[in-house]
């Protein structure tokens, strides 16, 4: 097969022209095409006026060695590489012990999908509830049910990323092509198939629910166990190394070889695990609000005449902007024709968050607006002080909303002018279980206040309309990404504790569905490996 790049087509282009411009880039005649197959398809709107198609192509032809040769300086006809997911071991049939995966988010998911596919039946330990009970309490806390802290946002079956846009794209490096492996179990559980070639993939929350049933059901055949309701509260350690946990059911589970996928969200096992002393140090993450527009708004300024086209879709956006106090205020988390959820996880607090379906049609774009922050400047001392500071601010908007998990709210206009709102305008907020119209600038610290307040008109300088005064400003968003890191070695596990194996978001390696599933599918190759070193010299 052969590898075509940067296929440059219009917007509205007939099915014939993408066959056409295979032949015409490689100078064939209609009957040397065998076939061809879309590998990435994406779209180039700095025009808006003249919106480009681009397409990476795989092609089948005649005589390809020839072909090839006849382009080998050109960067943009290559071998297509072999992008098949290799397994790196096999369990034996006789295992003397299983590996056990304590979480069940996309990084735990992963992780104990290729351990089960390799034959080393994993146990895994979910906290929260299957994703349909779990979908249920969350649904019911955001009307005005009580908050289930063992089953919400952040705990449960499919993680934080079930309660999301489903984005499935990353900036991580993939040489080994592990993303395509997540994508296809995704296609394989019931995605559609254009996650596997559209340039910005999403799945979008009811879709994801019954793909993790699914993931579940597959994990379950090939040998493995999934324990709900069951939370890890003690690390067991004898000379450094894990020798069993601790569980809330009462049980100890002894086990030696342990994937810690336990999400950005899980404070009490954070707490638990630097007791054990088990190295971890405070990272960066970051603070603000979700900002709400109506999402026609957006796919004008992005897309102009052209809004609305099926294949574009919801338009997105991504800013920056670096402010005069030093600091960096960026996008995070753009929900093209989604809304705020309420994404709290303990008690008197509140957090928000952004959702959308995979039809993104709801009225109002989101985004979170935050400021980034780092522990020499902002919460130093502790390894955990950054979560600390997390529940203070949380607690803040907790009082600001009434008490009763409504979140405090401000017109743009209103914030940019330092004055509380008192009415809403064209953007009616999408939070649930609600919204007080407030003062924002009491929930955030000076230098976020003023950051923000100084990126948001600079952004309506790339999206005309961002700074409108009507659109609306929610708080708090604080749960960008881990406020902690549990270092790890290249043989990917704890820097020092043995068989402990930290991954995904809540281990600071991650970052999104698609990152968080790549990272653990590297540790459950490393941790087979490792039991496969143990067998074989044992």
């Amino acid at each position: 097969m052969i590898r075509l790049t940067e296929i440059k087509l219009p917007l509205n282009h007939d099915q014939d022209a993408l066959p056409a411009a295979i032949l015409n880039k490689l100078k064939l005649k209609p009957e040397q095409l065998k076939s061809f197959s879309m590998f990435k398809r994406g779209y180039d709107a700095r025009k808006k006026s003249d919106i480009q198609l681009i397409y990476t192509l795989d092609v089948e032809v005649d005589q390809e060695v020839s072909l090839l040769k006849k382009f080998e300086k050109d960067p943009h006809v290559k071998p297509s590489p072999d992008t098949r997911y290799k397994y790196v071991a096999q369990a034996p049939q006789q295992l003397d012990e299983r590996p056990v995966v304590i979480g069940l988010g996309p990084c735990g998911l992963f992780a104990g999908l290729l351990l089960a596919q390799m034959g080393f039946k994993p146990i895994i330990l979910e906290r929260g509830k299957e994703v349909r009970e779990r979908t249920k309490d969350t649904f019911g806390f955001w009307r005005k049910k009580p908050l289930n802290t063992e089953s919400n946002v952040q705990f449960g079956e499919g993680g934080a990323g079930t309660f999301s846009d489903g984005k499935l794209y990353s900036q991580v490096k993939d040489p080994k092509h592990y993303g395509r492996k997540v994508m296809s179990e995704f296609v394989a559980a019931g995605a559609p198939d254009e996650i596997m070639y559209v340039s910005k993939p999403h799945i979008g929350t009811f879709k994801l629910v019954n793909m993790v049933e699914k993931m579940r059901a597959n994990i379950i055949e090939l040998g493995g166990e999934i324990r709900f309701s069951t939370r890890v509260d003690d690390l067991l350690l004898t000379d450094g190394a894990v020798t069993g946990l601790q569980l809330s059911t009462g049980e100890t589970l002894p086990c030696r070889h342990v994937v810690l996928a336990v999400g950005h969200s899980a404070r009490d096992t954070f707490e638990m695990l630097h007791q054990r002393g088990v190295y971890i140090e405070a990272k960066p993450f970051s603070i603000g609000f979700r900002i709400e527009h109506r999402q026609s708004m957006i796919d004008e300024c992005r897309f102009g005449s052209n809004a609305g086209n099926p294949i574009l879709g919801a338009a997105d956006y991504k800013l920056v902007h670096h402010c005069s106090n030093g600091r960096t205020v960026y996008s995070f988390c753009m929900c093209p024709g989604g809304t705020v959820v309420a994404a709290a996880s303990e008690a008197g607090r509140v957090v928000t968050n952004g959702m959308s379906q995979y039809s993104r049609n709801e009225r109002n774009a989101n985004s979170a607006i935050v400021v980034g922050i780092d522990p020499e400047r902002d919460y130093p001392g502790h390894p955990l002080a950054g979560i600390e500071l997390q529940r203070t601010l949380e607690a803040q908007a907790y009082v600001l909303g009434g008490e009763n998990y409504d979140a405090p709210a401000q017109l743009i206009g209103d914030f940019l002018a330092g004055t509380p709102s008192n009415e809403f305008g064209e953007v009616q907020p999408s939070y649930t279980p609600g919204v007080k119209l407030t003062d924002l600038s009491k929930v955030l610290p000076d230098f976020a206040i003023a950051a923000i307040r100084e990126a948001i008109p600079a952004f309506d300088q790339q999206i005309k309309g961002f700074a409108r005064p009507e659109g609306l400003l929610t708080g708090v968003e604080t749960r960008t990404s881990s406020p902690i890191c549990i270092k790890r070695g290249t043989n990917f596990q704890s820097l020092n504790i043995q068989g402990l194996y930290p991954a995904g978001e809540g281990a600071g390696y991650a970052g999104g569905i698609l990152s968080a599933g790549i990272d653990g599918i590297k540790v459950a190759e490393a941790l087979a490996l490792a039991m496969m070193s143990e067998i074989q010299s044992a």
